[in-house]
């Protein structure tokens, strides 16, 4: 390369402004509205996120939905009658065990959510990752918003095989299938603490991108030895960002998103460090920190 070609790289270069962080409403905007619910992702994009994240379980009749939970939890949700389930009876009442249509009928909203108190109080149900998806892609048109992007978290273990979820692979086809028809592949990342997830996304479609989510101390190095390629995204446990991690991430050509960051303060020193993205449960208050 000549001299001119190479001063001509760096001038565009230094014309080229830096990418904005990416800020990631947490399961739609959990502080806010109630979690991974159609009202929660609208209000999302109402505050400017980036990114839609949510959680995806599978019914008894292989219907993908979000939820967080594998089963109805009794800190939020209601009978379809309007009475309350006793934390007792929470775990006999798994998604994977009930119809869509039964799941749909329990209100996961009217009460609030204890631990979030300024969560707006409003009678909602689990939608269908579907149904999340039209919603969001027509809402963002009609309010003349940018295409949200989508980071969709796959709630599976190995305990968990066969009894809360599919097994990896019948999972990841029924969530791939969602995606595909929805056109929305350039604009997903599928996220995981299961590395095993993953791994079928990366070997069935693997122009997808990929977030490994960690909670865990050990070194970058270590946790990326549990996948066989490389993710698009590392995705720790906000306390665990140093910027010796940061910049590891960022020589391997890895961005960094942590979760779950919830103060203007948190944001400030983060986003100071240069990760690439935060994921937190109230937009309004680290958008702009």
């Amino acid at each position: 390369m000549n001299y001119l070609a190479i001063l001509a790289l760096l001038a565009l270069s230094a014309a080229t402004p830096p990418r904005p962080p990416d800020i990631q409403g947490h399961r739609g905007c959990r502080g806010l509205m109630p979690e991974n619910t159609i009202p929660a992702m609208r209000r999302a994009l109402d505050l400017g996120v980036t990114t839609l994240e949510m959680d995806i379980a599978i019914s008894q009749d292989k219907q993908v939905l979000l939820s967080h939970d594998a089963y109805l939890n009794a800190d939020f949700v209601y009978q379809p009658d309007g009475q309350p389930i006793a934390k007792a009876d929470e775990k006999k009442l798994k998604l994977y065990g009930l119809p869509y249509a039964d799941i749909r009928r329990y209100d996961v909203g009217s009460h609030g959510n204890p631990q979030f108190p300024r969560q707006q109080k409003l009678r909602t149900h689990k939608p269908l990752l579907a149904e999340v998806i039209d919603s969001a892609e027509a809402y963002a048109t009609r309010t003349h918003r940018a295409a949200p992007f989508y980071n969709i978290e796959t709630k599976t273990t190995p305990a968990g095989d066969g009894i809360d979820h599919p097994a990896p692979a019948e999972f990841v086809q029924l969530l791939l299938a969602v995606v595909t028809a929805k056109s929305i592949q350039s604009r997903v990342v599928i996220q995981s603490f299961d590395p095993r997830t993953l791994e079928v996304v990366h070997r069935t479609q693997p122009q997808l991108r990929t977030a490994l989510l960690v909670a865990n101390s050990d070194s970058l190095p270590v946790n990326l030895q549990r996948l066989s390629f490389r993710p698009t995204i590392y995705s720790p446990y906000y306390k665990l960002v140093t910027p010796e991690l940061v910049r590891a991430c960022h020589q391997r050509r890895i961005l960094i998103i942590p979760w779950t960051v919830n103060t203007p303060a948190e944001a400030k020193h983060l986003l100071e460090q240069q990760v690439d993205g935060l994921i937190t449960d109230y937009p309004d208050l680290v958008k702009n920190p």
